[in-house]
């Protein structure tokens, strides 16, 4: 019997766990049935691997590295994870540099390129495949243990349309919406109309952080309450089912 699927943030520009050090970016690991999953790698990877060592996670039990769009806030601990960790598979999109795409067939064990359409990455784990932004985000789709999950770097095509992508892509509602959800220059109606939309996909538990900004993040809780989550560097969530309370 495998472990319940949980998440622990890695990188964050909000701090969560003393000793840890937070700076602009994000990065997460998610472990899913059998497989560990780095999902994006914050803007700098001597904090990453700093982070990392702190909270006891080995660099090389990754499996998967999920790089969600190209900006350097997300993928500037690559090089460091690639070092001690070659034999990782990694995952971008088309819309990443056709420069980075060539180098890394030679820096990383597997090298998959995403394009428009959603793709299977491991069992019960998806991409939705390249979404039109400023610049083109893909994100990570869960399906395991009984719960789903959407997952984004920043959100840069909107996190309502993330979770409708993801619900279309898993035919069933999405239980957790995690990640930048990209509201920190979004007034308060901007904000109030993203948070009616995941009120109306029957998002049951959110975790909004990194450039979601104060101003969405106290208007989540407030709408979620207990159903808001915070991150943080060093926060490990449970990704548990919709009836349950999350930790």
């Amino acid at each position: 019997m495998t472990d319940p699927s949980c998440m622990t943030i890695l990188f964050d520009n909000y701090p969560g766990v003393p000793g840890l050090t937070s700076l602009w970016g994000f990065a997460a690991l998610i472990q899913v049935a059998d497989r560990t999953i780095l999902f994006d790698t914050g803007s700098n990877g001597r904090v990453l691997l700093a982070n990392m060592a702190a909270l006891d996670i080995a660099p090389e039990s990754v499996d998967l590295l999920f790089l969600s769009h190209p900006h350097w806030d997300h993928m500037g601990g690559l090089d460091s994870v690639l070092e001690v960790n070659p034999r990782a598979t990694v995952v971008v999109h088309e819309g990443f540099s056709k420069h980075l795409i060539k180098d890394l067939h030679g820096l990383c064990g597997e090298l998959l390129v995403v394009g428009a359409d959603p793709a299977e990455l491991a069992p019960g784990v998806f991409s939705t495949g390249m979404l039109d932004s400023d610049p083109p985000e893909h994100a990570m789709v869960i399906e395991a243990d009984g719960v789903t999950a959407a997952i984004s770097g920043c959100a840069h095509p909107g996190m309502e349309r993330i979770v409708e992508h993801a619900s279309h892509l898993l035919g069933k509602k999405i239980d957790w919406a995690i990640g930048g959800f990209h509201l920190m220059y979004s007034d308060a109606a901007g904000i109030d109309r993203a948070i009616r939309a995941m009120q109306a996909l029957d998002v049951a538990h959110v975790v909004p952080t990194h450039c979601t900004g104060d101003a969405a993040k106290n208007a989540f809780r407030h709408a979620f309450g207990a159903r808001c989550i915070d991150g943080g560097v060093g926060r490990k969530i449970g990704l548990v089912g919709r009836a349950n309370p999350p930790e």
